[in-house]
């Protein structure tokens, strides 16, 4: 790592020697001027330190060279030293954007303090710049964002799987990305162009989820003359995911049986079944083979799903991603909430290699957002003052219910689609967890939440 650089401006010669001797004592590179004009020319490219100048100088003064510096980068923290008689000069200049101000005389560890602030700033600045260009990138070619080795052999698994066009078995916890991983694998494969149908099993709640995934005849169903084409049908040529599976009932189970051993689907009161052509995904947050030792899941099934099998691994598994997609969740917050120069605090930067995530990219993602929401005051802090089991559930539950309306602007019926949820149980748990939903309603959504 290369040593952070202080550019220093300073017209009287000896107070400008003594002030970079001692901030090079303290472990900074520093580049002298005695001239403003001189400093600001010595910037090239992207400048990763810190300004300091002096406010009175001959030529172009301090408050000329903030103007100046804001115009080739607003994000290069200057500190300002000034004489008594112009700290209200210095003021005006920390609302114009400058970092910080000194008066005259000062103590040098009052500066190297400052300094150090400043260069920690910038460094966070700039990693999140780069990590946020990444993050473009990776929006336009691989959602799954991550340098760690898991990750690396995750998206290499996806591309022989969706070359292979076979039925996969993709299972994780809670809030992994198995539905993100599934998509990948459609997106690469030889049925990209063709649907790509997700069925959330986990909001089966009555018969008219079987309607939706199977379709009926005409008049099969009451009040409703016309046939319907099922979820299952229209997938043919293309991919089915059947997201959450290990959430459906076995009577479900076994009409998906059928399916995927004859590659073909009846309608509800249809006289014949109907042949499609598609390729299986399924996702599971729980262990198929116990589940079927314990009478919840069909033993049938699971070797029919399970041709392949793709794990995807836990957020505390990665290691270094787990900063990086913080980063990218702030900056994503940042946006929505309207707080472009919001600053994570740096001890929220030092807990997140020390929670195990047990929500994963769902919980880190409510996290960002919650810390921006509230402006960094207990931004999830509350998340890790509970060990209990009770208060962790409480608080995973009021998490995905966060992150739902987040993902939804706040819109409630939405969020409750995608929950899976009956409407009066959503409400239920938004009372009894304390969620205040106006507080996640997007600011210029027009529609009301219901």
């Amino acid at each position: 790592m290369t040593t952070p650089t202080v550019l220093f401006s300073e017209d009287d010669d000896a107070l400008r020697f003594a002030t970079a001797q001692a901030l090079e004592l303290a472990g900074f590179t520093v580049q002298s001027f005695n001239r403003a004009e001189a400093l600001l020319a010595s910037i090239t490219g992207v400048f990763d330190g810190v300004i300091v100048s002096d406010i009175r100088m001959p030529g172009m003064d301090g408050l000329e060279l903030l103007a100046a510096v804001r115009s080739i980068d607003p994000g290069i923290p200057l500190i300002l030293v000034t004489g008594h008689g112009d700290v209200p000069l210095a003021v005006k200049a920390l609302k114009d954007g400058a970092y910080d101000f000194l008066s005259k005389p000062f103590a040098i560890d009052h500066l190297t303090s400052s300094v150090e602030r400043a260069i920690e700033h910038r460094t966070l600045q700039i990693e999140n710049r780069r990590l946020r260009a990444a993050a473009d990138l990776g929006d336009a070619r691989d959602p799954l964002l991550g340098t760690s080795i898991a990750m690396a052999r995750l998206r290499a698994s996806i591309r022989q799987l969706a070359a292979a066009d076979v039925d996969v078995l993709i299972e994780g916890e809670t809030g992994v990305g198995k539905e993100v991983v599934a998509a990948q694998i459609h997106r690469f494969s030889k049925r990209a162009g063709r649907p790509f149908i997700a069925v959330n099993c986990a909001a089966w709640v009555d018969s008219s989820f079987e309607v939706e995934l199977f379709g009926h005849a005409s008049e099969a169903v009451a009040h409703h003359r016309s046939a319907r084409r099922g979820m299952i049908a229209a997938s043919s040529g293309g991919t089915l995911l059947l997201d959450e599976i290990d959430s459906l009932p076995l009577a479900m189970q076994a009409r998906l049986l059928r399916v995927i051993e004859e590659r073909e689907v009846q309608p509800l009161g249809a006289e014949r079944p109907e042949a499609v052509n598609l390729r299986v995904i399924a996702t599971s947050k729980s262990d198929l083979e116990q589940a079927a030792r314990a009478g919840t899941f069909r033993l049938d099934l699971v070797h029919r799903l399970a041709t392949t099998r793709l794990r995807v691994p836990a957020l505390r598994e990665r290691g270094d991603d787990i900063r990086l997609l913080f980063d990218v969740f702030v900056e994503e917050a940042k946006e929505q909430f309207g707080k472009p120069d919001f600053a994570v605090p740096a001890e929220h930067l030092a807990s997140l290699r020390l929670h195990d995530w047990p929500g994963n990219i769902r919980e880190l993602r409510n996290r960002a957002f919650a810390l921006v929401l509230h402006d960094g005051e207990n931004g999830g802090a509350q998340e890790e003052a509970a060990d209990d089991l009770k208060s962790r559930v409480a608080l995973y539950e009021a998490a995905l219910i966060k992150e739902a309306l987040l993902r939804s602007d706040g819109r409630v019926g939405e969020a409750i689609k995608r929950l899976g949820l009956p409407r009066k149980t959503f409400y239920d748990k938004v009372s009894r967890l304390g969620i205040d939903i106006t507080a996640l309603r997007r600011p210029d959504l027009k529609e009301p939440m219901r």
